[in-house]
């Protein structure tokens, strides 16, 4: 969260002539709820669910520029059909700067506790395995929406 995924990816979308999709828009769409409320209402291992299903919808797209949540890659069978749909990227940033770009978003649920600077640093490290296995990782926290997509595009050519 907080790296730049929709924006880069609809920018990228944008360059390469093709869709963009968010699997967060495919869960909201699906359950009729926000992400928001199905946390609070149902509980993150029922979204991890919802995740998944959404992962397995996208990819079966073509031609589609997919953004998926930060932590859908802590589900295996995740990556495995993100990898096998095409390139995987991960958009990575500082704690501070994800902090900095979230923290006027009441939308981010896994943020809504005492410490959100420790609670991001708590997951980067937590996610960082998953993370790594990534085709390709890119440190947004210095860069523009357009450099990222740039940087992306022409690892894609």
């Amino acid at each position: 969260m907080g790296t730049g995924k929709t924006a880069v990816g609809t920018r990228l979308a944008d360059m390469l002539q093709m869709e963009f999709t968010d699997t967060d828009d495919i869960i909201e769409a699906d359950s009729s709820m926000s992400i928001s409320r199905i946390f609070s209402e149902m509980g993150e291992e029922h979204f991890r669910d919802l995740e998944s299903k959404a992962v397995e919808k996208v990819c079966k797209l073509s031609n589609h520029v997919i953004s998926t949540g930060g932590g859908v890659v802590i589900r295996e069978r995740n990556i495995e059909n993100l990898k096998s749909a095409g390139m995987l990227f991960c958009l990575d940033a500082t704690p501070e700067a994800i902090f900095q770009r979230t923290s006027k978003e009441s939308h981010r649920p896994l943020l809504q506790v005492k410490d959100p600077i420790g609670k991001i640093r708590e997951m980067l490290r937590t996610r960082k395995p998953f993370y790594d296995r990534a085709d390709h990782r890119i440190d947004t926290t210095q860069l523009t929406i357009h450099q990222v997509a740039d940087k992306i595009a022409e690892l894609f050519e």
